[in-house]
């Protein structure tokens, strides 16, 4: 259970670090594409806003960054029942959240915050269960007791 905690925790620092750096390249890529909305047409703009994502640096490294989440996503998947796994993937908002509010500097409010924290409650409701779940296997292979007369 603490091996796939920390695969968990490693996995969302991949995923938050990719979803930053797929921020910034799309901001990027927007700039581009409004400046060149007056001097082309619309389908060619947006054939090149599409060259842009595959050739735009944080764009190609955030992408990076999601996929080795993802594989470590699937050796998660291949560890833990699926209803456990996949439930705290919520958990990665908490660290894409942080890494919104420090690396970008976005403003998170309150509401933002609380949401936050309803997902944490959330996937510690769902690990909860599943610490019950590996006490509930431990006892059912435990050797009843005896008591003869």
């Amino acid at each position: 259970m603490t091996k796939i905690l920390i695969v968990l925790l490693i996995a969302f620092s991949f995923e938050a670090f990719g979803v930053i750096a797929l921020k910034k390249g799309i901001n990027a890529i927007g700039v581009q594409y409004n400046e060149r909305k007056a001097s082309m047409p619309v389908w060619k703009n947006v054939l090149k806003l599409v060259g842009n994502w595959f050739t735009n640096k944080n764009v190609l490294f955030g992408l990076l960054l999601e996929t080795i989440f993802f594989v470590l996503l699937q050796y998660l998947l291949g560890q833990a029942d699926v209803s456990f796994v996949w439930p705290l993937t919520a958990i990665s908002f908490v660290m894409t959240t942080l890494a919104a509010q420090f690396i970008l500097h976005e403003r998170v409010d309150a509401a933002r915050w609380g949401g936050v924290a309803l997902i944490v409650l959330g996937a510690a409701l769902i690990s909860y269960g599943e610490h019950n779940k590996e006490k509930s296997a431990a006892t059912a292979g435990a050797p009843a007791s005896f008591t003869g007369k």
